[in-house]
């Protein structure tokens, strides 16, 4: 996720909770999401779509934090 903000990304992980808060939940959905779709956890089509509204939004937080810090 935001390859060209790796840096930045590694850095607000360390420096700004909020942040690494959204940044690991972020990461916790995907996972949850991969293993519903994959049957590894069961999950209706209902439940993956909220999952993913939920982790693009983060996504949207997440990126509008790093586009300020990089400002």
């Amino acid at each position: 996720m935001f390859p060209e903000y790796r840096d930045q990304i590694s850095l607000l992980k360390t420096q700004d909770a909020h942040f690494a808060r959204l940044f690991t939940r972020h990461n916790q959905l995907d996972q949850e999401i991969r293993n519903m779709e994959a049957g590894i956890v069961p999950g209706t089509p209902l439940e993956i779509e909220r999952l993913k509204k939920e982790k693009l939004q983060l996504k949207d937080q997440l990126y509008a934090i790093l586009r300020k810090a990089h400002a």
